[in-house]
């Protein structure tokens, strides 16, 4: 699962029905996110970190779950659908690998009305500072 093939085409499955365009990686730059031409560097970096991370059991699986939830939004591979992606991403990761729940992200509405969300988004923005407590809080609910 930690592939360029594996991401795309479980892109694909989620929003091809929506989206002709599902499935390839951005072809500009976006307001978040890497340099579109950076994608596929960026990505390769995530899953031989990943690999390690697992191999290793350097972290607990609810942490790897996160920390490739977190990279996986940063990168932001896709034109749009990359939360949704990378929330699927780390929760398949603990259902193959660890046989275990998904993680409950926050969920709730998309308005920034809901609090579960604000806890989610908030969390991002922390990881973004290096300060993974907030989505590692998250990531062990259950």
């Amino acid at each position: 699962m930690l592939s360029d093939e594996y991401l795309q085409a479980l892109h694909q499955r989620m929003y091809g029905a929506v989206w002709r365009w599902a499935g390839p990686y951005r072809r500009h730059d976006t307001n978040i996110g890497c340099a579109f031409e950076e994608i596929r560097m960026r990505l390769r970096l995530l899953y031989d970190d990943a690999a390690v991370w697992i191999a290793g059991e350097v972290y607990e699986p609810r942490e790897i779950a996160a920390r490739l939830h977190h990279r996986l939004v940063s990168i932001h591979p896709f034109v749009n659908g990359n939360g949704r992606l990378a929330r699927l991403y780390g929760d398949v990761l603990l259902a193959r690998h660890y046989r275990l729940p998904r993680i409950p992200w926050g969920g709730g509405s998309l308005g920034n009305a809901d609090p579960n969300r604000c806890d989610y988004i908030a969390a991002l923005r922390a990881a973004d500072q290096h300060d993974f407590v907030p989505l590692l809080r998250l990531a062990r609910r259950t």
